[in-house]
């Protein structure tokens, strides 16, 4: 699975955290308003960061802003 190299993947760029409101899903329990993270993939909607957990995961672009 391609999602397991991610994790030693060199970083593409990094991201700020701007907000946790999300309307479906609980993301304030991995993820930190004002924390910058590593994206490590990216597609249209997602980017994949190593979030607060110390794993790679999935999130919509909206609760991020480029640095």
């Amino acid at each position: 699975m391609l999602n397991l190299k991610w994790k030693n993947a060199p970083t593409k760029y990094k991201v700020r955290c701007v907000n946790t409101n999300a309307k479906k899903y609980l993301v304030s329990n991995v993820l930190t308003v004002g924390k910058e993270y590593e994206v490590k993939n990216e597609t249209e909607e997602f980017i994949f960061i190593i979030d607060n957990t110390g794993k790679v995961g999935g999130y919509y672009k909206e609760y991020f802003e480029k640095i």
